[in-house]
This record gives structure tokens, sequence and C-alpha cells, in this order.
């Protein structure tokens, strides 16, 4: 099941979201120079968890990650730029998109999206098991928008395992 990920919003309260960059080397990647798709993916689930553990104040685990889809390939050289911003919370769960931006720091052209995909991170206690994490209250318009997505996807995967 996609989601629908064009007209992504940036207006987001920054103490739920988490940006980091990283410039891509060649331990990254293939012999073609090709940064390889677990290297990213790697950097995605370090950004969705340390968001996800921010708000929570808390461990917290990948319990999923919905289909990503490479639009473009990144190269050695390249600088990666993920952002991860909390978009739902459910009693355990908190559902974190995750944006990767990449940029040829020769090129005079801007940074692109290379991929993008939700994580759903689950909150655990010292023992490891699923514990709750605060209610979220969408405060500005662009993250309204991104919950009542989330939610309403949320909501087609409950209906799904009936």
């Amino acid at each position: 099941m996609e989601r629908n990920l064009k007209g992504m919003m940036t207006k987001m309260d920054v103490r739920n979201q988490i940006v980091m960059s990283q410039v891509m080397m060649p331990h990254h990647a293939n012999a073609l120079g090709i940064v390889h798709g677990g290297e990213v993916m790697k950097f995605m689930d370090t950004a969705a968890a340390a968001v996800a553990m921010r708000y929570a104040k808390a461990d917290c685990v990948t319990a999923r990650v919905d289909e990503m889809n490479f639009h473009f390939p990144v190269h050695v050289g390249d600088l990666v730029v993920c952002t991860a911003s909390i978009v739902y919370v459910g009693r355990t769960s908190i559902e974190v998109l995750v944006t990767v931006n990449s940029e040829n720091l020769k090129s005079e052209e801007n940074a692109k999206v290379a991929l993008s995909a939700y994580f759903t991170m689950v909150c655990i206690d010292e023992n490891g098991q699923p514990q709750q994490v605060k209610p979220y209250t969408p405060q500005t318009d662009d993250e309204k928008t991104l919950y009542e997505r989330a939610k309403a996807y949320i909501d087609r995967k409950k209906a799904l395992r009936k």
C-alpha cells in the first residue's frame, strides 16, 4: 500500500523533527560509485529512531518501514540530508516520515528528493516491552495535513487486518 508523498510539507515544530546530514564516501558505495540502498536506509532508520526517542523520552525500535521508492541514485561525494518528522502517535507507536535529499556539492543544481518512507517506531520500556507514548497534537497546518494523511493510512491498514 503506497502513500502519496507528493507536495510534502515543511512547516514543522522543530521539537518533532530531526535533520541529519552526511557526505557519502567510497565505503558507502558499490564499484560504480553509487551508494548502496541499505546505507541510505540505515541512515533513515537512525534519524527515525532519534526523533522518536526524543519525543518519547524512551527507547524506540523500528517495527515497520513502508515501501521505499528510490527516485534516482545517490553517488559518492553527494551530501545526503535526512529529515525525520513525527506525523502521528498511537498508543505505543510513533509514525515518522523520513525524507532523503541528495545534493551534488560540485553542481549548481538544487538538492533533490532521492527517496522517502514512513517508519513505524515502537516505544519500549527497560524490559523491552511496548510502553505508552504521550499523545501528539499537531500544531501547524502542515503538521495537521501530515497527521490526517497518516491517520487515514493507519485506519486503512487496521481495516485490512480484520
